[in-house]
């Protein structure tokens, strides 16, 4: 029997789950490595911006039956909500078993604060625009299935996998400048209100650097995505760390448990089935 690794607090964001981009079987096995304390769901878990009924996978059911699992077994889940998700903020402060919405969340983590939120306030183009920004993540979508389809294509001749959306966002300037934006506005606010952490998602871009500024510093972290890079951020032992499903040799281990053998039916059965009294507001 494999050994599981204890986390206090494991952070994901951005799964896009009912997307054809998702990496839902690589999550699944990921969840299945871990033992978490904490799980947060740093917003854009369920795609609802491009929810269709034609695609909803076994396997994306299959990570909301693990996350049902977590909480079921004790483990404190807390969904803050995104942009893709937003529509769960009018549930905000709700709390079902160990399971709670939220927006953002304030957290003490041996003696120092940390703030964790999805990121989308600071993003204009959603704030002011959200049509051409619902449109840009059609795009996006799209990109992503093309480029399913070309890794196929070099995973057969032994290739190795190319993203090229990673490769349009790494070349061009606007796109460079707005994350270096995004990190530079997130830390000045952790900073003057005093946190020694801020935890973001929403930019897909995995990152964990101290920033500094004439009034202090924080830490700032962002657990980027399992469209592209599949990674994940980590709290034990007083420390942080970003965990890559790429480089973990010992994900092959936790690829086969119970869950994978449930049908549909069970599973939605299973995540469906639930005690109205346990629903209330925090």
């Amino acid at each position: 029997m494999n050994l599981k690794r204890k986390v206090e607090v494991a952070v994901i964001s951005d799964v896009h789950l009912g997307t054809y981009g998702c990496h839902a079987k690589q999550l699944l096995t990921y969840l299945n490595s871990i033992t978490p304390k904490t799980l947060i769901l740093n917003g854009d878990i369920v795609d609802i911006w491009q929810f269709s009924k034609r695609y909803f996978p076994k396997s994306h059911l299959q990570v909301i039956k693990k996350i049902m699992d977590f909480a079921a077994d004790g483990v404190d889940v807390i969904y803050i909500t995104g942009n893709h998700d937003e529509m769960l903020r009018k549930f905000s402060g709700t709390k079902i078993g160990n399971i709670s919405i939220v927006d953002k969340k304030v957290m003490t983590l041996d003696g120092k604060k940390a703030w964790f939120f999805h990121g989308d306030v600071f993003d204009a183009s959603i704030q002011n625009a959200k049509w051409l920004a619902k449109l840009g993540g059609y795009g996006y979508d799209l990109l992503i299935l093309f480029n399913r389809f070309i890794n196929w294509i070099l995973v057969t001749m032994g290739k190795e996998r190319y993203s090229l959306s990673k490769k349009i966002k790494n070349s061009v300037k606007r796109a460079i400048k707005y994350i270096s934006d995004f990190e530079e506005v997130a830390t000045d606010l952790a900073i003057e209100n005093g946190y020694d952490y801020v935890i973001c998602g929403h930019i897909h871009q995995p990152k964990m650097i101290v920033k500094k500024n004439k009034k202090g510093e924080t830490m700032y972290l962002n657990s980027g995505d399992w469209i592209e890079n599949f990674t994940a951020l980590e709290y034990q032992f007083k420390r942080w760390k970003i965990y890559n499903y790429n480089t973990d040799k010992r994900s092959a281990f936790f690829a086969d448990e119970d869950i994978k053998t449930m049908d549909i039916q069970d599973l939605i059965s299973a995540i469906t089935i639930f005690n109205p009294k346990a629903v209330k507001r925090q």
